[in-house]
């Protein structure tokens, strides 16, 4: 069987996961990671052996046309990116994960992908992604009652992104604290560069899609080590649904876990690369996508195993 050939876009905490979990299965091939001109040859361990570019056009000079490409970029960034490689007849997969955001994307993609003749995947992380799937389920068993999804505590790596991009911003941390009844607050640590107004930083951070409905607070760091002493990757979800079954009500359902967040949402994006490589032409979010696809293996053996 030959392997499903991957390239990956961008090398931040997600594309070194990526990276990590190609070269653990089986059946992908990472040609390469394209990024930044001024980032090639850094971070060598987390490239483990495989070649960066600094173009798409030198990486398929150099290894020939992946199958599909993971896009590991920051979530604003995903809706250009796509439409980039989908206008070139390449699959995607990506973990754009803004909310409110998401049905406009899918229409968006959904015309560029059947334009092109090719499927993608969006939202494909644990949240928007696996959870959304887990929420779907969720209703299917209890078609009336309600959902809490509480995150955290731990680390949100959207959100974190979200603020280093603001002019200003050296390095920042958001915390996601639960609060009870699917509703959260925010703690984000900030490193301001030299000369910017922790003031006006905080000021933008509220203001932002990101932070503006919940209850925030902001913090100032000194410097990069106190940065790395709250900077723990680890999250962590626990999803609660009371409802009922036809007419019985009082069915308690609980979904709980604990994770690393890149890892785990870079495993979903490998698992999602090959699931679309087994799709029709469209815009697809992990509940359009049948859960024996993200699998490796032949899916009756698949079947007679899992169900």
């Amino acid at each position: 069987m030959s392997k499903i050939k991957v390239a990956v876009h961008g090398l931040g905490n997600i594309g070194k996961g990526v990276v990590d979990s190609l070269l653990s299965a089986y059946d992908f091939e990472c040609l390469g990671v394209v990024r930044r001109a001024a980032s090639l040859g850094t971070q060598p361990l987390a490239l483990r052996g495989v070649q960066d570019y600094a173009s798409f056009d030198e990486l398929v000079a150099a290894k020939g046309k992946p199958d599909v490409v993971i896009i590991c970029g920051p979530s604003r960034n995903v809706p250009k990116d796509a439409r980039f490689y989908l206008e070139k007849g390449i699959r995607t997969v990506d973990s754009f994960d803004i909310h409110a955001e998401i049905p406009k994307l899918v229409e968006e993609l959904d015309k560029a992908s059947r334009s092109a003749g090719v499927p993608c995947i969006t939202a494909a992380g644990w949240d928007p992604g696996t959870d959304s799937l887990m929420r779907a389920v969720f209703e299917a068993m209890t078609p009336v009652g309600t959902t809490f999804t509480n995150f955290g505590r731990g680390r949100s790596m959207g959100h974190s992104v979200a603020v280093r991009s603001l002019d200003g911003v050296a390095d920042a941390c958001a915390i996601t604290i639960p609060i009870g009844g699917g509703k959260h607050s925010r703690l984000v640590y900030v490193l301001p560069e030299a000369g910017a107004s922790f003031a006006d930083i905080k000021q933008r951070i509220a203001s932002d899609p990101y932070f503006s409905s919940d209850p925030l607070d902001v913090r100032e760091v000194a410097n990069p080590q106190e940065m790395a002493s709250v900077a723990d990757n680890s999250h962590g979800v626990l999803m609660e649904r009371i409802g009922s079954s036809g007419s019985v009500s009082n069915q308690r359902l609980s979904f709980d876990m604990r994770i690393d967040n890149p890892a785990l949402t870079a495993q979903i994006l490998v698992s999602c690369a090959r699931a679309v490589t087994r799709l029709a032409p469209g815009c697809h979010t992990l509940i359009d996508v049948p859960p024996v696809a993200m699998l490796p293996g032949d899916r009756m053996k698949n079947i007679a195993r899992l169900v």
